[in-house]
């Protein structure tokens, strides 16, 4: 049976849905410490080098037409790109109780009757979304986005409008460290996003607006974070909301904002685990991650999550490196091996490298400098291995 193409305007959608989150927003408010105008260019920087990454790796997979983790045996082999299966089933359960953790924190906020019972909500949402099915979902989508889009810019406006109160730029973190943490939000989809642009009617395309349209709307959420942080001193979302006096709009915009950026994690993890196994559907593993994911919610302290998204960024930022080096630049075939060993170790020496870059502070982060590192051994390896080999 033939899969059903996904539109443009579809996919633009699910990349709107993926960027709408209490997390960006949540991240944004760290970038206060460098002043708005500072701020701006780490959040702009940071997302420009991230969405040309998440661009090449959607890329990759709208060509093949396979998903994300599907395209990492094509450098590893086929026990070998099980690795990041693995790892990546594992981010997307800690993105999900973080997601669920956030957002039922901030409803709580507005509406107190427990932020267990909003993280039981929300899961429950999750789950509903799942059974629909990304395919079905349809008209839900289109109105739960026109909705939140709304929305924010109402919360935007309001958050712009306001009169500064104080100036807390302090040069706490670095400008580096600012734009390293604003590639790594569209780093942790780098994994995810052939999932969705692998059944792209127009693959260039889709996945240029879906790149494009994370992007944009990113740097929004990331900007009325930290807009919030500077103009009104709050750094609780829920707080903002109330101020703003969105009401029960707001508490729409966390719940729904939660579950369509969530959905997406929880799916992809399914995804991910008929790559390890097709003997279970990949919907029912996606629901197990939003109930697992909803426990702990409920029952771990989940606030910080920049070493999370760091350790996201050294995983895959080298994993995608060597993608992008073996497909638009070597032009290797799929590996046919079980195990590739040569990119393995030259993951490994990226994964190496991104975290001692992290000790150093550099104008542009971590990622890009490691990335381009990692392309480089990749290139300079392979062309090594064709000359012995045909020598």
């Amino acid at each position: 049976m033939k899969k059903k193409q996904t539109s443009v305007f579809e996919n633009g959608l699910i990349w709107f849905g993926a960027a709408v989150s209490i997390a960006e927003i949540l991240t944004g408010t760290y970038f206060a410490e460098l002043g708005f105008y500072k701020g701006l260019l780490a959040i702009i920087t940071g997302h420009i080098i991230g969405c040309v990454m998440l661009f090449l790796a959607g890329l990759i997979g709208a060509k093949v037409r396979k998903s994300s983790m599907e395209t990492a045996k094509m450098s590893f082999g086929n026990y070998g790109g099980l690795l990041f299966s693995i790892l990546n089933i594992i981010q997307l359960l800690g993105w999900t109780a973080i997601m669920i953790y956030d957002g039922g924190l901030a409803a709580n906020g507005i509406w107190n009757i427990g932020s267990f019972v909003w993280c039981l909500i929300i899961g429950i949402l999750i789950i509903l979304w799942i059974l629909i099915g990304l395919k079905n979902l349809g008209k839900i989508n289109t109105v739960a986005m026109a909705c939140l889009f709304v929305l924010t810019i109402v919360l935007g406006f309001f958050i712009f409008r306001s009169t500064p109160n104080g100036n807390i730029a302090n040069e706490g973190m670095s400008f580096g460290a600012a734009v390293e943490l604003s590639v790594a939000m569209p780093l942790s989809w780098l994994p995810l996003i052939s999932d969705y642009t692998k059944d792209a009617q127009k693959p260039v395309l889709t996945t240029a607006v879906s790149a494009l349209t994370y992007g944009i709307v990113s740097c929004f959420m990331y900007v009325i974070g930290m807009g919030a942080a500077i103009f009104t001193q709050e750094y609780d979302i829920s707080q903002i909301i109330i101020k703003s006096g969105l009401g029960i709009s707001g508490l729409l915009i966390i719940v729904f904002s939660t579950v369509t950026t969530t959905f997406l994690d929880a799916h992809s993890a399914g995804v991910s685990s008929e790559s390890i196994t097709k003997k279970i559907k990949g919907k029912w593993i996606a629901i197990a991650v939003v109930i697992i994911g909803t426990i702990g919610a409920i029952f771990l302290p989940l606030h910080d999550i920049t070493d999370f998204l760091y350790f996201i960024g050294s995983v895959f930022a080298p994993m995608i490196a060597i993608q992008i080096a073996d497909f638009f630049i070597l032009q290797k075939e799929s590996s046919e091996k079980s195990f590739d060993l040569t990119n393995l170790i030259i993951w490994l020496i990226g994964f190496i490298i991104y975290r001692l870059l992290m000790k150093v502070d550099i104008i542009l982060g971590s990622t890009l400098p490691d990335m381009i590192i990692t392309i480089l051994i990749c290139i300079v390896v392979n062309k090594i291995k064709r000359r012995i080999k045909n020598a």
